[in-house]
């Protein structure tokens, strides 16, 4: 070390929720990209969401000057961030930068959203989360160079406001992991190669942030815990030898705390860091074990993640004590209090949720409660365990609670899962079921469907929330339901739609709406999360057994069905995306978990096939994403996984044709997987990688009905008939026609009817533009 550091407070955590306990960077955002609000005023929402934080996390017993306090804060996404900050922006958006090569927020939106002829950067999933993250573009031909000062002028603004935070920064190995080669770069082209040259980069930044007063710099490393990335482990592990060996021996810089969360540092990455000249290391131990002593602990300070960022129980306190002591054996300089992860995964407060039963409520450490969890261990590694021994007893009494109260086991939902047998999990042969599908439909060609839900207008989320509120009688709400159904309905008649949906209006979310009609699941007021840029979820709350009390969706179904003579798909969200997209009990296997809930669609499924429902989707867009990062424990993870969607599905007739619904995910990993659901149909993301995953699907011999995404709902842009017809040319020339469908790549939830209603109508005049074409060939 060149000159001595500032040192490492005894608590921190590594992120913090920075969407506001009211989604009020939301609106901030969504008003900016209206037209409603100019930028400054953007700045000024944003830099009060900033200061609030601080505050709070002051008054939670973090320390205002000893960087314990994370600056955390992003616009729309940490990665995005990182890449615009070192310039790795996309050829394509050359014209939006400044005069002097900076990078702005209009082109830095821009990138993520898309507008006009410039198509937004991929998105997908951040490691095993429902966080979805902005995939940047780096080639031989990009230039790496400071292109923002945004992280240095919040360390300032902080500054001024009477904090010395630690600005966090995904660091330059994770970038590069992350990043995709452009489309200019040579098929054997790999991000991580330009790694020497992003680094000086990175080192004017640490010189910056060390100006504006940052005493501490978090990069993270969460691709060194990964053995799903297309680099192997040994060569990430190498990348992060010597990318800290370079920027560590800078003596014009913050110390350094490199966080590696998500799950356990590979050994070569955790002799790497512990090597390399950095102040510290934060690693998982919630999803990791206290890992071996190396050679160059002696230097560092070790922050044990020992609280579980990423769930909503409160845990054992005591074994989170103890494996702090497990960590202090290792012959570290300093032993810290940390999280697992950034706290963004969870939302802000318990005490936000009066509705909750209070029983419940006493078991579970959201945001705030977890900053205390942390504080209190920090207070035990000062003052001895006798300190704390007040918050470690009661949250052991919690537990004991949590095991006895009534719900939590359910003698009934066990005895079912115990009588399965294996011709549960089985449906019957494919061409069988196809040949009973096609005399029941009678499909086209191409046939054109949605994936499921329609645009959720001010309309319907104000007769949602004056029918919560007791101002609209369920009888008036039910009607206005009605009405929006058979609207929705008519309007794909109009368009030419061949598969309908009913739009889903009736639904506040597409894993909440099942939870509020399930037993063993609790739903929140204010309990958001986010998902993607100014988009939140509210996860549900998996406390117990899971049971179906009565069915839910079939009412609304057969209503729509009576309006149409076109198929009317049934719409189910299917058991592993129910785990996912909750927060769910960590008492058992996820696997018998899973099948609690996939019995309870297996009944939904039974009781839409009587009520005349001939197509039913049962998504799992989160499939791919409870992957675990660990490659010895994926073959476990997809046995349960698909065998949970296939208990769900696999009472089905042959005649009903069951869908299922993926999106942004690598789906090359998982397509074995896939393809075992035994689905008759899967629609998938494709539209935003310019249907990269098409070439996947030929390759791996997918055998059933396939629809690769044409339209990309996450962007506001709508799809030419010239865009849509050369995905739907590139996909019929590589997969067999009559197993190809075309359709979005998710449901139009989020988006408005204008775009909407251009977007389908320029698919369905490209489906017949395609249609014409390859009639020859049927």
């Amino acid at each position: 070390m060149t000159e001595p550091r500032a040192t490492f407070p005894h608590g921190t955590i590594l992120g913090y929720p920075r969407i506001g306990r009211r989604r009020e960077l939301k609106r901030a955002v969504e008003a900016y990209w209206s037209g409603t609000t100019d930028a400054e005023t953007l700045e000024q929402s944003a830099a009060g969401l900033r200061r609030a934080t601080r505050e709070r996390l002051a008054e939670l017993g973090l320390g205002r000057d000893d960087s314990s306090i994370p600056e955390s804060f992003s616009f729309y996404d940490q990665v995005h961030d990182a890449a615009v900050t070192v310039g790795a922006l996309p050829e394509r958006f050359a014209p939006l930068r400044a005069a002097d090569g900076g990078i702005g927020l209009d082109a830095y939106f821009t990138a993520a959203r898309g507008a006009g002829e410039d198509a937004p950067l991929e998105m997908t999933k951040w490691f095993d989360t429902n966080y979805h993250y902005l995939v940047p573009e780096i080639g031989p031909e990009t230039v790496f160079a400071l292109s923002s000062d945004r992280f240095a002028r919040q360390v300032a603004e902080a500054k001024v406001d009477g904090f010395t935070v630690r600005p966090v920064v995904v660091g330059p190995v994770t970038l590069l992991a992350l990043a995709k080669a452009t489309d200019a770069a040579p098929g054997s082209f790999d991000p991580l190669q330009r790694l020497d040259d992003l680094l000086p980069v990175y080192a004017e930044l640490l010189t910056e942030l060390r100006a504006a007063g940052a005493e501490w710099v978090q990069l993270d490393e969460p691709a060194l815990v990964s053995e799903s990335l297309p680099a192997d482990p040994a060569v990430l592990a190498d990348a992060a030898a010597r990318a800290y060996a370079a920027l560590g021996v800078r003596g014009d810089r913050p110390a350094i705390l490199v966080a590696a969360g998500y799950a356990q540092l590979s050994p070569e990455a955790w002799a790497a860091l512990a090597a390399a000249p950095i102040e510290a290391v934060a690693i998982d131990l919630a999803r990791g074990a206290v890992p071996q002593a190396v050679p160059g602990l002696a230097r560092k300070t070790l922050v044990g993640g020992v609280v579980d960022g990423r769930n909503v129980w409160r845990g054992d306190l005591d074994a989170a004590w103890k494996r702090l002591q497990e960590l202090s054996v290792l012959g570290a300089s300093e032993i810290s209090a940390g999280t697992s992860t950034s706290l963004q995964h969870v939302p802000h407060d318990v005490a936000d949720e009066s509705a909750l039963d209070p029983r419940l409520a006493s078991w579970l450490a959201f945001a705030d409660q977890k900053v205390a969890q942390v504080v209190a261990l920090a207070t035990g590694l000062v003052d001895g365990r006798p300190a704390i021994a007040e918050p470690l007893a009661a949250a052991s009494a919690a537990l004991v609670d949590r095991q006895s109260a009534p719900g939590v086991r359910d003698g009934a939902v066990r005895e079912r899962t115990v009588a399965l047998s294996a011709d549960d999990w089985e449906r019957g042969d494919y061409e069988v079921r196809v040949a009973a599908q096609d005399a029941e439909l009678a499909l086209p060609v191409l046939p054109t469907t949605t994936i499921g839900s329609f645009p959720q207008t001010g309309d319907i989320r104000r007769a949602r929330a004056r029918h919560g509120r007791g101002e609209l009688s369920a009888d008036e709400y039910e009607r206005f339901l009605r009405d929006e159904i058979a609207r929705v309905v008519t309007l794909q008649e109009d368009i030419g739609l061949d598969v309908l949906v009913h739009g889903e209006a009736e639904r506040n979310d597409m894993v909440q709406y099942f939870a509020e009609n399930l037993d063993g699941f609790a739903v929140t007021e204010n309990g958001w999360v986010q998902s993607y840029g100014s988009r939140a979820t509210r996860p549900s709350i998996l406390w117990g057994d899971v049971a179906r009390p009565a069915p839910i969706t079939v009412a609304w179904s057969t209503f729509a069905q009576s309006l149409t003579d076109k198929p009317m798909k049934g719409m189910l969200t299917g058991p592993v995306t129910i785990l996912a997209w909750s927060f769910v009990r960590d008492d058992q296997p996820l696997g018998d978990t899973a099948n609690q809930v996939a019995l309870a669609l297996r009944d939904e499924i039974a009781d839409l096939e009587r009520a005349g429902i001939r197509v039913i989707q049962v998504d799992e867009p989160a499939l791919r994403e409870l992957l675990p990062l660990k490659a010895a424990d994926q073959a476990a993870y997809l046995e349960w996984s698909v065998g949970s969607f296939r208990l769900a599905t696999a009472g089905a007739a042959p005649a009903t044709q069951v869908h299922t619904h993926l999106c942004y995910s690598e789906f090359d990993v998982v397509i074995d997987a896939i393809a075992a659901l035994d689905a008759d149909v899967t629609s998938i993301e494709a539209a935003r990688s310019r249907g990269e995953v098409i070439g996947d699907i030929a390759t791996s011999g997918f055998a059933t009905g396939i629809g690769p995404g044409v339209y990309d709902i996450h962007s506001p842009r709508v799809p030419s008939v010239e865009e849509i017809t050369d995905l739907l040319d590139r996909t019929v020339a590589e997969l067999p026609l009559r197993r190809v469908w075309v359709n979005p790549d998710c449901g139009l939830k989020t988006r408005g009817y204008d775009e909407t209603v251009a977007s389908l109508t320029n698919l369905v005049e490209a489906t017949g533009l395609v249609r014409e074409r390859v009639a020859v060939t049927l």
